[in-house]
């Protein structure tokens, strides 16, 4: 493939995240007292982009704001970060996506989203977005998205050979033929466990759910938090990380952050094996680290973990 303009590029969802701190996720019928609360751009695809970005990468946006003081603040979070927004359209109808995420003071949460103008990217423009961006060796796609536009955009950056990632969160069972576009899939033990129809609970009964995921037509990776992950490459054979250990401050972003550095390091030629080793420890280090120190630290994915 060609030089392109860019190393990754992100089609997915922008969310304005309003974060509270709780001292434990409400159950049925509760109402907890919170501590304190604060806005937080993110999306998954946002999210995705940022952490590109911030580790050096060349990265660009594809996706839909509304026409308000959420997708602002979106806008400007990209742009300070680096990432290209030139493709990100505003909706002069729907408003911005959001969420609400409450943290607790284990560092676990709970989040709702609501999707908003997300819901109204439409398929044709989108791979229009690609092509007029120049393609890139890696695009990253999440399911926060319309499942058309995954599809849509697949088949353009197919067509370019670029490798295609989808991390499949949240879990949605495939209506179109868009795995047959997807070079990687990436799940949590949730995920997996939703779209393989196997149970998967560790290492072990997630090795049984690879081939279950495709893993002889495509790179799967399965992450396991804090037991590491397992992955097997196209015709190869599974193959676990074990976890590093840290002390946990925070689990709220973990994915993206190992998506992000994954997508780095594919897109520089890392075999998938380096590129999950890399992903693992910058995630490890991500979740090792305050939120609100986060914006000053170093997630290279070749940075050493303490």
């Amino acid at each position: 493939m060609a030089k392109s303009a860019f190393d990754v590029i992100v089609c997915g969802s922008l969310h304005l995240d309003i974060m509270v701190d709780s001292p434990h996720l409400p159950r049925l019928d509760e109402t907890v007292v919170g501590s304190a609360w604060s806005m937080k751009c993110g999306g998954k695809g946002g999210n995705q982009a940022v952490m590109p970005a911030r580790m050096g990468a060349r990265t660009a946006m594809i996706g839909r704001i509304g026409a308000d003081d959420f997708g602002a603040r979106l806008l400007a979070h990209l742009e300070s970060a680096g990432v290209d927004a030139s493709c990100v359209d505003v909706d002069a109808v729907a408003g911005s996506g959001m969420s609400v995420a409450i943290l607790d003071d284990k560092g676990d949460y709970g989040a709702v989203i609501v999707s908003g103008s997300n819901l109204n990217m439409d398929p044709k423009q989108t791979a229009r977005h690609f092509e007029k961006l120049g393609g890139a060796p890696v695009l990253l796609l999440q399911n926060e998205i319309p499942e058309a536009v995954n599809l849509a955009i697949a088949k353009a950056a197919r067509a370019r050979g670029t490798q295609v990632i989808l991390n499949a969160a949240p879990a949605r069972k495939p209506h179109t033929n868009l795995m047959e576009y997807v070079d990687m899939l990436v799940v949590n033990r949730v995920e997996a466990e939703m779209l393989s129809g196997k149970p998967v609970f560790d290492a072990a009964s997630a090795t049984v759910a690879l081939n279950e995921l495709g893993s002889n037509t495509r790179d799967v990776i399965i992450t396991l938090g804090g037991d590491g992950l397992v992955f097997q490459a196209k015709d190869g054979k599974p193959q676990r990380l074990a976890p590093h250990t840290i002390l946990v401050a925070s689990t709220h972003g973990a994915g993206d952050c190992f998506l992000g550095a994954l997508a780095v390091k594919r897109a520089a030629g890392a075999s998938l094996l380096e590129a999950c080793e890399a992903a693992n420890r910058t995630a490890a280090l991500f979740v090792s680290t305050p939120e609100d120190q986060r914006a000053h630290t170093n997630f290279s994915p070749d940075a050493t973990l303490a």
